[in-house]
């Protein structure tokens, strides 16, 4: 799962990048690829009740993509949408600060218009990728179209007709078949969308930010959710000893960092879940699409336990941190065992048992 984080020159990006997955990998101009831990108190409260040798968080690939104005240099924007296609799920960064020192690069600061900039030509980029295959498609003799090409041609009209009403795919009902006809479209309203506000100090301690308001009824409207951080400030926390950051947090009233609440929307944006497996040597959350089975999740931590799986013993996370040890979870009969096709939901832990 990929992460790409999209937006204007000059609106922080960068910055919230390196908090999220440090330096990264990739050259000047090109897109810079890192893995950002998703933080997760169950996760925490795990580690304390079972005192492991290591602890290990879901991780994704984040990929900062450089950013460019629509309209202004067309290669720097065709090689932003390219990268754009290459991520499962975008974070739109969109600047609330101030000018100062550094000016927008469309001058007044306004959220609403960035948000909807952005959100309209990656709009208008789809509309005309469907309208050109369904003037190919419709242009194809009927008995020379494959049995994908008329599925299609039933779903376009559809599709066009929602992005010339200014809305993104991601608004329609999609099956497995419909994504599979559409795969090499690469459509980018497709997919799920955050928007993360960076505010300056000020705006963090006052609580709001001029446009917030109207940014987020937009938001709300759209069904996108809405983060919002401070860069220098999260630097900050960044960089205090773990007993530190309480203190310095609440002089600014948030109860954890800003990047913490955007890893985790982004993740349940995604469509993924966890489930953890729990023990001595190790307590891990391993990051899996909502709807997969046991056998699909065991499949995840080796292809050997897939192959070779017998059961899987699970407990809810909140029955066993209530209870306090698994002894307690089998002797309250709350230990359960599935088969292969028991679907696994979040905060399920689960030890696999499996052939070699």
């Amino acid at each position: 799962m990929d992460i790409g984080l999209i937006g204007l020159p000059q609106v922080g990006k960068s910055l919230l990048f390196r908090l999220l997955a440090g330096e990264g990998r990739g050259g000047p101009g090109q897109a810079t690829v890192g893995m950002a831990s998703v933080p997760d108190p169950r996760l925490d409260r795990l580690a304390a009740l079972y005192k492991p040798r290591k602890v290990t968080p879901a991780a994704l690939q984040v990929t900062d993509i450089p950013g460019a104005v629509p309209g202004e240099d067309r290669a720097r924007w065709n090689r932003f949408l390219e990268a754009v296609r290459g991520a499962d799920v975008l974070v739109h960064v969109i600047r609330a600060f101030g000018g100062g020192s550094l000016p927008h690069v469309l001058g007044e600061v306004d959220p609403l218009r960035d948000a909807r900039l952005i959100r309209d030509e990656l709009i208008l980029t789809d509309l005309a990728t469907v309208e050109s295959a369904r003037q190919r498609l419709e242009a194809t003799p009927p008995r020379k179209r494959r049995p994908d090409d008329q599925a299609l041609l039933e779903r376009l009209p559809e599709m066009q007709a929602l992005l010339e009403q200014e809305r993104p795919l991601r608004e329609l009902s999609w099956t497995d078949e419909d994504l599979r006809l559409v795969k090499g479209f690469g459509l980018l309203t497709l997919k799920p969308l955050v928007l993360a506000v960076n505010v300056d100090e000020g705006q963090l301690q006052q609580g709001t930010f001029p446009g917030e308001e109207a940014l987020r009824q937009a938001a709300a409207q759209w069904g996108e959710p809405l983060i919002t951080f401070c860069g220098p400030v999260e630097a900050e926390i960044a960089e205090l000893p773990a007993g530190e950051r309480e203190a310095f947090m609440g002089e600014y009233g948030i109860g954890e960092p800003g990047v913490a609440r955007l890893a985790r929307a982004a993740y349940e944006a995604s469509g993924l879940i966890s489930f953890f497996t729990a023990g001595e040597e190790e307590v891990r959350a391993w990051p899996i699409r909502r709807g997969l089975t046991a056998k699909q999740a065991a499949g995840k931590i080796h292809s050997d336990i897939e192959r070779g799986f017998i059961r899987a013993e699970v407990v809810a996370y909140e029955d066993l941190i209530r209870l306090g040890s698994m002894a307690a979870v089998r002797e309250a009969g709350l230990l359960r065992l599935e088969g292969r096709d028991y679907v696994v939901q979040d905060g399920d832990v689960i030890l696999f048992r499996f052939n070699v």
